[in-house]
């Protein structure tokens, strides 16, 4: 893992499954990862055994240019990669591993850039397992959200063992994410600060001020 969102994922589905394979998907609270949720997903088998989107993230949604939800998981891959990713994606539902996978990312345009994915298998209890999961871009281009991805194609993929992974991912200091929302006291000093609110949104004085 080399993306600081994809370990603080990790770290907190760590804590959650204790020694258990994998945590109770009733046990994750969206408030504990607040600034993950905008590249969170969660996956679940479809109607014909697929892995498909059950929830996807604003900024994954972006990315790809599309509402996520319901959507075929391996249907984002090249078709030479289709069937390595439905497998790796089974193996988390079905035996609770965990995948990492390294890909590139081609946009409309033809433009190129890498990600990150991290696979975690969740207990769904009698609704079935699920997996969560997240995707890190390594770099956030200009384009990146306007010009949407096409089409994914691995470049390398690791199956870990979480009990060893973890003291190595514990040892790394990953930079803090922000939230995707200022907080209350952010709020309060922008209005304090000749802002105005106008519903979600906070509108700063700007232009010149003569002396």
């Amino acid at each position: 893992m080399n993306r600081d969102g994809t370990m603080a994922l990790f770290q907190y589905w760590n804590r959650l499954r204790g020694s258990r394979l994998a945590p109770r998907r009733t046990e994750i609270e969206p408030a504990d990862i607040k600034g993950l949720l905008a590249d969170t997903f969660i996956l679940e088998r479809g109607m014909r055994g697929e892995p498909v989107f059950r929830l996807a993230g604003t900024r994954i949604c972006a990315t790809y240019g599309k509402e996520l939800r319901g959507l075929v998981f391996p249907s984002l891959w090249a078709a030479r990669d289709q069937a390595l990713v439905s497998r790796l994606v089974s193996q988390a539902l079905e035996e609770s591993t965990v995948a990492v996978i390294t890909f590139e990312g081609k946009s409309r345009d033809g433009r190129l850039n890498r990600f990150e994915l991290l696979i975690l298998p969740l207990d769904g209890g009698r609704e079935g397992a699920r997996a969560l999961g997240t995707i890190q871009p390594f770099m956030k281009p200009y384009w990146l959200g306007a010009d949407p991805i096409v089409e994914n194609r691995v470049e390398s993929f690791r199956m870990l063992d979480p009990d060893r992974e973890a003291p190595f991912v514990s040892l790394r200091h990953g930079m803090p994410v922000p939230p995707l929302s200022p907080s209350k006291q952010e709020l309060s000093a922008r209005l304090d600060g000749f802002g105005r609110r106008i519903r979600h949104l906070v509108v700063l004085q700007g232009g010149r001020r003569d002396p």
